[in-house]
């Protein structure tokens, strides 16, 4: 692939993204992509293969701000026209690769440092033996948690033990056995990549006999079997925020997998399941729960206690003539939410009909029903239906 092939590339619309997406849309486009190209959820498919290459190939620019920058400008370059490949080319406004360079034509790499040939320089790797092995990422790592329906509102903080790669603690990550030491890699002088020139570019490549590390393990540890790297568990107190919802998926910062080379820790990913409340509900910010009232406190109105979650009850005047199914509103006794206040309880009113009525009772109802006889509840459903 010559260089300008390779600004030609049209990394945003490998990734599915537009120019001006920020580094946390184009890591969520890679990760989204990823997970559907990777080659070990597509098993001998070289085309899934070619395409998780071309994705992490994308990635691995534009989540870079400084190499993402001399990508751009590169592109906007060539877009207009301001390029002309080196070796006495003829006419036009187009510069030759060599003055970009340094002043040498058809060569890469010259003797002058900054301006345009930076921009290059950064893309093409400036020339065979500079470049030396670079920081890896440590990966994400997902996890789940069930709390129970206080402990979401309230938010708590919980024991969670997470596995993951890490260095190798038998070989201390060097992936040799004890009493040896690698050896530096002879084909990329311990770059970990190896250059391959085409034309007045020289692209780079992770170097095959070592596999990117820039060692090589003649005698590899048991443990590892010469990675370096190994199964690492580890117990650690993660805080879950107050007001998390079911199903809520919480990320952690640079608390995944160790990096390797220095390289910064990868994320943790919590997803949360709330177990239910036999009592109260949630819906969204608001708590929600259900209460009895008689008859004569819901036609007569009356004043009720109603329990909150934790805390001491309330008390809500019921309005005389409250239907059964009407929600009235106990204000900051709900869930906590972001900002620290505290959503609504919303108690809905439901009227208890007694399984068995006798004695005096009986008779006050019998009573109730002859007075109210002429009155019929259901001629306005009627009317509705006829009209309808």
């Amino acid at each position: 692939m010559s260089g300008k092939d390779y600004v030609e590339k049209d990394y945003y619309k490998v990734l599915g993204v537009p120019k001006d997406a920020s580094t946390p849309e184009i890591k969520k486009a890679y990760r989204k992509l990823a997970r559907e190209f990777h080659p070990d959820a597509n098993k001998g498919d070289r085309t899934a293969e070619e395409r998780f290459k071309e994705i992490s190939e994308a990635n691995d620019v534009l989540s870079d701000p400084k190499r993402r920058k001399e990508y751009d400008e590169a592109r906007a370059l060539f877009a207009n026209g301001g390029f002309r490949t080196g070796g006495g080319g003829t006419g036009g406004s187009g510069f030759d690769f060599g003055d970009l360079f340094g002043g040498q034509s058809g060569t890469f790499g010259g003797g002058g440092g900054g301006g345009i040939g930076d921009v290059f320089g950064g893309l093409f790797n400036r020339g065979a033996g500079t470049r030396t092995a670079q920081p890896r990422r440590g990966a994400d790592v997902e996890s789940e948690v069930t709390l129970s329906f206080i402990e979401a509102v309230e938010g708590t903080t919980v024991p969670l033990r997470m596995t993951s790669q890490a260095a190798c603690k038998t070989c201390a990550g060097t992936g040799a056995k004890a009493g040896t030491t690698p050896r530096v890699c002879p084909t990329c002088v311990g770059t970990g990549h190896v250059q391959r020139g085409q034309g007045n570019f020289a692209l780079s490549d992770p170097c095959r006999d070592c596999k990117g590390r820039g060692l090589i393990v003649d005698d590899p540890c048991e443990v590892c079997h010469g990675s370096g790297r190994a199964t690492s568990a580890r117990t650690m107190q993660v805080r879950i925020p107050a007001g998390v919802a079911d199903n809520q998926r919480i990320r952690l910062k640079a608390k995944g997998a160790q990096g390797e080379r220095g390289g910064q820790p990868g994320d943790l990913y919590v997803t949360v399941h709330v177990q239910e409340h036999p009592v109260f509900g949630r819906r969204g910010d608001n708590l929600t729960v259900t209460v009895p009232v008689t008859f004569p406190e819901a036609a007569l109105g009356g004043t009720i206690r109603v329990p909150t979650l934790g805390g001491p009850p309330v008390t809500l005047k019921v309005p005389a003539g409250t239907a059964n199914g009407r929600t009235m509103r106990a204000r900051g006794k709900g869930a906590v939410r972001k900002d620290g206040t505290r959503g609504d309880l919303l108690v809905t009113v439901e009227v208890a009909v007694p399984p068995e009525t006798e004695g005096d009772a009986l008779t006050a109802l019998e009573q109730y029903r002859d007075a109210t006889a002429s009155e019929n509840p259901r001629a306005a459903l009627f009317k509705a239906a006829e009209e309808a």
